[in-house]
């Protein structure tokens, strides 16, 4: 087992280190912690407790994760902080850990979590996810895979983010926001497809082209949510892409911006 663990970093004796993993100075691994395989846990970065991180993670000097959740009715219940495969968590990052709620927050693989992020409790990130700088998450809020949020955005708790949706930066998130589209501004508004992020992730022009029908529909038409629902699912290919949209709009909890 070949691990590189600077003198000065703390180590519960319960901790599971794996192979190749780097610990900087005055790290602190706490209990019930896991670390995966090619791990790199940077100087002064805090592994608090019930933190497990699968493989080639990287966390950020000062970054701590499994705080406990900053929530009143916690009681000091055993939840946890999950961390998926190749994701990135830089500096000065928060993730605290769930509470009953679901028991656990995560992130999952291949993120990217730019400096002076939080994630509250029982948040759960999906892969491929970026958030920029300075980003803040209030408690169960949800990222679909792939979304890309930038610098400064503020998402209420129980938000959405859907799949391959992009926020601009300082958006206050007070509604969820539909999978494939671009929103931002305070109050946010969406401004049309995604168009250029589902073109990088490979979308053919088909699909775009029905997601663009779909979300005239809802969003640059005269039809009140049912009869769009109710339009699209008619004259609207069933492509899997199209039946998430609207799936998403027409069974959200906290409503869509305009």
């Amino acid at each position: 087992m070949t691990q590189h663990i600077h003198p000065s970093a703390l180590i519960d004796p319960s901790a599971q280190i794996g192979d190749d993993v780097d610990i900087g100075p005055f790290a602190i691994i706490g209990p019930n912690t896991v670390i995966g395989t090619g791990c790199r846990i940077a100087a002064r970065a805090t592994l608090e407790r019930n933190v497990r991180l699968g493989s080639q993670v990287q966390i950020g000097t000062g970054s701590v994760l499994g705080g406990p959740p900053q929530d009143l009715k916690f009681g000091g219940e055993e939840t946890w902080v999950q961390i998926g495969d190749r994701t990135i968590i830089r500096e000065y990052s928060t993730v605290n850990r769930g509470t009953v709620a679901s028991g656990l927050t995560s992130v999952g693989s291949d993120c990217f979590i730019m400096t002076y992020v939080h994630l509250a409790h029982d948040c759960h990130v999906g892969d491929g996810v970026i958030i920029a700088n300075g980003t803040q998450f209030a408690g169960h809020v949800t990222v679909e895979d792939h979304a890309v949020i930038s610098g400064l955005v503020a998402v209420h708790q129980f938000g959405t983010i859907g799949r391959y949706a992009f926020v601009g930066g300082m958006t206050r998130c007070n509604q969820d926001i539909p999978p494939y589209v671009k929103a931002v501004g305070n109050p946010v508004e969406l401004y049309g497809l995604n168009t250029v992020g589902l073109q990088r992730n490979g979308f053919s022009s088909e699909t775009i082209s029905s997601l663009k029908r779909a979300y005239r529909l809802f969003f640059n038409s005269d039809l009140n949510l049912g009869q769009a629902t109710e339009r699209a699912r008619l004259d609207l290919p069933q492509t899997p892409e199209v039946e998430r949209f609207v799936t998403f709009v027409s069974s959200t909890h906290r409503g869509v911006p305009a």
